[in-house]
């Protein structure tokens, strides 16, 4: 681990030094890249550093037991003894699990769709719920929310909803959000209290840049139509919303939240574009997956992944098995927590699978 240890702090070194150089500074596309890498670097060198004091600190407290001339000495080195002892195999997983090589998709910004599923009226009002949680756990991040397309549910809430989010390590984030989310409350419209299961589902695009997916202008038909929605005079008077349709695939795209034609139609590219880039990293992920038996991200759409009750004030994420009382919370955008235990647990199915890089 001390060698892979050096040549990270060797790069770190490099990377230190790349940065500060004027040409550097002028491409901004390899400025942001070795920015971004500086900042893996650091949080990996510091780690290490931290563990290279420990093994420090037991050596040192082994020399003086091993000497135990100086009593009052010997009892406080046996003291940096225990305690570098139980924390250097922590370091040490802290480490491995920092070392996993990261997923280059992961730093990149997210398109997200929310689809209302089974349950009618209710099920657009949970995906406007899903809606409204997202963006107070993007705001809590310090991402922007950009919305692409919407349709609206009859009685509130979305039938369909896509936004685009940017930020630091958005997708890498945002990814395990991914599949059907499924709520069981007494809908709005329930006149005997009972209870109902309705649905929706989540799927999560990395942004595709334009070097990523070459698009022939040939393939795509555009379509011009009236917005429809909140959006002052220029709704259903001009023909600003943009529909793009991609003919090998029969991929669709569409954007109206702009009043500028052409805003619609940089926007709609960037989803369609998305969503081309999405289907080839799915097979990829499904094979992954299927390798190593994931449970956490396999890359089928159709699996159902959360439930949010809302009579017993819990929400189970289904893939790992977690159940937190903390239904309010949640639904206002504290889904930190749950992220938290899919990263830690698809980083250890990654180690379990030999993936690891010592």
């Amino acid at each position: 681990m001390l060698d892979k240890l050096r040549i990270i702090k060797q790069r770190f070194d490099e990377v230190s030094d790349l940065i500060i150089q004027p040409d550097i500074i002028s491409d901004q596309k390899r400025y942001i890249s070795l920015n971004k890498e500086y900042k893996d670097l650091k949080v990996i060198v510091e780690k290490g550093d931290e563990y290279k004091e420990a093994l420090n600190n037991l050596e040192e407290a082994e020399e003086i037991i091993a000497d135990g001339s100086d009593a009052e000495m010997v009892e406080m080195a046996k003291m940096q003894y225990d305690e570098a002892k139980e924390r250097i195999p922590k370091l040490e997983d802290e480490i491995k699990f920092l070392l996993i090589p990261k997923d280059p998709e992961d730093s990149k910004n997210a398109v997200v769709e929310l689809r209302a599923g089974t349950g009618g009226d209710e099920a657009s009002i949970f995906a406007g719920d899903l809606f409204r949680m997202y963006t107070k756990y993007c705001e809590s991040k310090g991402w922007k929310v950009d919305t692409v397309d919407f349709s609206e549910g009859t009685n509130g809430g979305f039938k369909e909803i896509q936004f685009e989010v940017s930020g630091e390590d958005v997708y890498g984030t945002l990814k395990f959000e991914a599949g059907v989310h499924r709520v069981q409350r007494v809908p709005q419209t329930e006149t005997q209290g009972r209870v109902h299961t309705s649905a929706a589902t989540v799927m999560v695009f990395p942004e595709a840049e334009e070097f990523d997916v070459e698009i022939n202008p040939k393939d795509v038909r555009i379509d011009f139509f009236c917005s429809s929605g909140p959006g002052g005079q220029s709704v259903n008077t001009t023909y600003s919303a943009v529909r793009l349709t991609h003919i090998p695939t029969g991929l669709v795209a569409q954007c109206q939240d702009q009043k500028s034609q052409h805003k619609n139609k940089e926007k709609a590219f960037r989803v369609l574009r998305s969503r081309l880039y999405d289907m080839e990293l799915a097979k990829k992920q499904e094979a992954d997956a299927a390798k190593r038996g994931s449970m956490v991200s396999s890359g089928d759409r159709s699996a159902k992944i959360r439930t949010y009750n809302y009579p017993q004030g819990r929400v189970t994420d289904h893939r790992i098995g977690l159940t937190l009382y903390d239904l309010s919370n949640i639904v206002n955008g504290d889904i930190q927590r749950i992220i938290d235990e899919l990263q830690l647990a698809e980083n250890t199915e990654k180690l379990k699978a030999g993936n690891e890089v010592l």
